[in-house]
């Protein structure tokens, strides 16, 4: 059974990253994708938009798959359904990512041992805009 990392970890890797590649972003003002990377992207991360229904998202070029971004990308923020996320677990280790990050309410067991197998560090079932808001307010729970 996963296990996320400790709390002091996950704040780690908040603090190390500077980019963020955003799996199954939306333009949708009502979805958790587009407020929770717009958050992000006003912290200072560099967001990379991963969506192969999209163009651009907010006048960036949007990528078909992780794999397609041209840097290397320091957490792979997913908000896909459960079912999809081994492909994009795939798509973050071929990539190179440092972080597979795994919204609220998503689990995928699988996917995080195969992503933890090629060393990438895994956050399930914790969204990224909160944990950083903890962070910001030092809260080490």
């Amino acid at each position: 059974m996963f296990v996320n990392p400790p709390t002091t970890e996950i704040y780690s890797f908040l603090k190390k990253a500077k980019t963020i590649a955003v799996g199954g972003i939306s333009e949708r003002e009502d979805r958790a994708s587009r407020y929770v990377s717009e958050y992000m992207q006003r912290q200072g991360y560099t967001i990379y938009p991963v969506n192969p229904h999209l163009d651009d998202w907010h006048g960036l070029k949007a990528y078909d798959s992780v794999a397609e971004v041209p840097v290397a990308v320091d957490i792979v923020d997913v908000f896909r359904r459960p079912e999809f996320i081994l492909t994009v677990a795939e798509d973050a280790v071929e990539a190179g990512a440092g972080v597979l990050w795994l919204q609220q309410g998503i689990v995928n067991d699988e996917a995080a041992e195969l992503a933890a197998g090629a060393g990438l560090a895994v956050v399930m079932d914790t969204c990224i805009m909160f944990a950083h808001r903890s962070m910001k307010l030092g809260f080490e729970n």
